[in-house]
């Protein structure tokens, strides 16, 4: 979530507290039921990302391009459900081949880019709920770290300012908001590793370095798109915050690596 641009009125702030409260919730729930809730509520955050990029890139949903495109990484997402990876990975680049041999140039690009872009963060999440023993623990750990640097980069970016990181692409992160999303991530991750134990508070401050690093790159990325395609938000469905992709996409990008992590940690299984 980047840093928000000039002032917010009372009652912007407000919806935008409220918004983030249910969502919390409903994540933190459907995390706590594990299947077959997470996977629905991973693939109905799913169908709304694919409308909110199709309509971001130019991608027509009632054309074929845009039903690949959606079948794709819903495909994705059911096959990680069955823990079948052999058929995630085949519809996975099935949908790519074909998307790649449809529509204009540059309708092609940025469908295929959408399979990857969603798909796989779509995929970790599922995959990483899976587990059995750390499941629960690995995904509300990424979820907390990502909030944390979410807000952490909010309230020090509005407070000390300073500094631009990437003027060009988001006008509004600053270095100070990124060190301080970093921070309470970081922070976070060490509190519920002495809570929870299971892992020093070092190694779990390393690993939120990590993945907070990746949720500030997938901030810029997902700003990037909006500045390239001459749009505001993704989207309206969020009040007081714009489109869902607005508010996850730092989470796209820290999904996987969170994943890759995972399984590094369990020695490949």
């Amino acid at each position: 979530m980047g840093q928000p641009a000039g002032e917010r009125t009372p009652d912007t702030l407000f919806l935008r507290v409220v918004s983030a409260v249910v969502l919390v919730t409903i994540a933190v729930g459907a995390t706590w039921l594990g299947a077959p809730a997470f996977d629905i509520f991973v693939a109905l955050f799913a169908v709304v990302m694919i409308w909110e990029w199709a309509g971001m890139c130019g991608i027509r949903l009632n054309s074929l391009t845009g039903w690949l495109l959606g079948l794709g990484v819903l495909l994705v997402i059911l096959f990680a459900a069955l823990e079948r990876y052999e058929g995630t990975v085949i519809a996975g680049l099935a949908s790519m081949i074909l998307l790649a041999g449809l529509g204009g140039r540059r309708e092609k690009r940025w469908a295929v880019a959408g399979v990857l872009y969603l798909g796989i963060p779509c995929l970790a999440l599922v995959s990483l709920r899976q587990h059995p023993e750390s499941g629960l623990v690995h995904v509300l750990a990424l979820f907390v770290i990502v909030w944390a640097n979410d807000i952490g980069g909010y309230v020090f970016g509005r407070t000390i300012g300073g500094a631009k990181l990437a003027p060009k692409i988001s006008p509004n992160k600053t270095w100070a908001g990124v060190a301080g999303g970093l921070a309470c991530g970081i922070a976070a991750a060490a509190v519920m590793a002495t809570v929870a134990g299971g892992m020093s508070a070092v190694l779990a401050a390393l690993l939120a370095l990590a993945i907070g690093a990746a949720a500030q790159a997938g901030d810029l990325f997902e700003s990037w798109m909006k500045r390239r395609f001459a749009v505001k938000d993704s989207g309206s469905l969020i009040p007081g915050h714009g489109g869902v992709l607005d508010r996850v996409d730092g989470l796209l990008a820290a999904a996987p690596l969170a994943a890759i992590l995972t399984i590094a940690a369990r020695g490949g299984n």
